[in-house]
């Protein structure tokens, strides 16, 4: 059976990521972000409205130790990572299940400089492109930019 988990998130922190170690010295860090979207509909009042999604984002080792260093409340981040299912039961027997996200690469956006592009690899991973210098080839040297509108199948 085929399957492919991948999960590309931009959002801000909702709150300062939470470092711990774990007595073997693996760096955990966690955090949770805030990712939004406006849904327009004529029903609401105004046009349109903020959808706000929260998910819960957790890294380890060197990145881990990074993330909790330079990344504080508020401040927007781009997550690539993967889903992961944590199961688990209460006190009262009671089964709880939670998805989060756990990170492989992830980019400082916004830096406002637009100098660097600052990009964190898990091993063996490819780190994404950085969102806060972003270079476009011109119209002319895009293959598939033909203004022929007589291919559009629709």
């Amino acid at each position: 059976m085929a399957s492919y988990n991948k999960v590309m998130l931009m959002g801000n922190l909702v709150r300062d990521p939470e470092l711990r170690v774990t007595p073997s010295g693996l760096a955990i860090c966690r955090c949770t972000i805030a990712c939004s979207r406006t849904v327009r509909s004529e029903k609401i009042e105004g046009g349109s409205r903020e959808e706000t999604t929260f998910v819960d984002v957790e890294s380890f080792g060197k990145q881990a130790e990074t993330v909790a260093k330079y990344f504080t409340k508020g401040k927007p981040i781009f997550v690539e990572g993967r889903l992961r299912l944590n199961e688990w039961q209460t006190p009262n027997g009671e089964k709880r299940s939670k998805l989060q996200v756990v990170m492989e690469t992830f980019v400082f956006v916004g830096s406002g400089n637009g100098t660097a592009q600052h990009e964190a690899k898990t091993e063996g991973g490819a780190a994404p492109f950085a969102y806060d210098k972003v270079e476009t080839k011109p119209e002319a040297e895009t293959p598939f930019n033909t203004n022929d509108d007589e291919d559009v199948p629709f």
